[in-house]
């Protein structure tokens, strides 16, 4: 894949209204297809097309506590945007509202600090747990990774393993080399 891969939305899947207060879109990348999804309150949830099907993360989607009503497909308008900048070279840092309802505690507090690791740069496991506050958690630093809704821009893909090896990303440890080789290439 390469960093410079045209990105272009598939007419095939455009975003579509459901009855949970939920917008939901796909968008073409250099890794794949993403399903993006957000809320009134903001970016939800992006799954890659690769893992799950989109009927499943609606599924999950319809857990959110308090999410009845019409989602509106201007929701995706800016996480598309900001997604196709990303990858376009043109965009290091995602300035969007944020919906955490699917992250709690501790995973949340660790995601929430991932936000702060810097693009191009990565952290271990347990740099990561350190920043977070717990010392010694790198484990279930882990576990918040693999959990993460809204992998990309809550960037996951920069932790890696304590050797420096990339270790796994949505079962595809060569789209997290590709991430971080597309960001240490824009970054400039």
């Amino acid at each position: 894949m390469s960093p410079t891969a045209l990105l272009t939305r598939s007419d095939s899947v455009s975003p579509e209204v459901d009855d949970l207060g939920v917008a939901l879109g796909s968008l073409d990348t250099p890794i794949g297809p993403l399903n993006v999804a957000a809320t009134s309150q903001g970016l939800v949830r992006i799954g890659f097309g690769y893992m799950e099907e989109r009927a499943d993360m609606m599924a999950e989607l319809a857990e959110l506590p308090g999410s009845m009503g019409e989602g509106d497909p201007a929701w995706l308008d800016e996480p598309f945007a900001q997604i196709d900048g990303y990858f376009e070279g043109r965009r290091q840092q995602f300035d969007l509202a944020m919906d955490w309802r699917l992250s709690h505690g501790f995973y949340r507090r660790v995601l929430e600090t991932l936000m702060t690791v810097d693009y191009a740069t990565t952290v271990s496991y347990g740099e990561l747990a350190f920043m977070a506050g717990s010392p010694g958690a790198a484990r279930a630093v882990g576990t918040a990774m693999s959990s993460n809704p809204i992998s990309l821009v809550v960037p996951c893909h920069r932790v890696v393993r304590s050797d420096g090896s990339v270790g796994e990303y949505g079962g595809r440890p060569e789209v997290k080399t590709w991430l971080l080789e597309h960001e240490s290439a824009c970054r400039g």
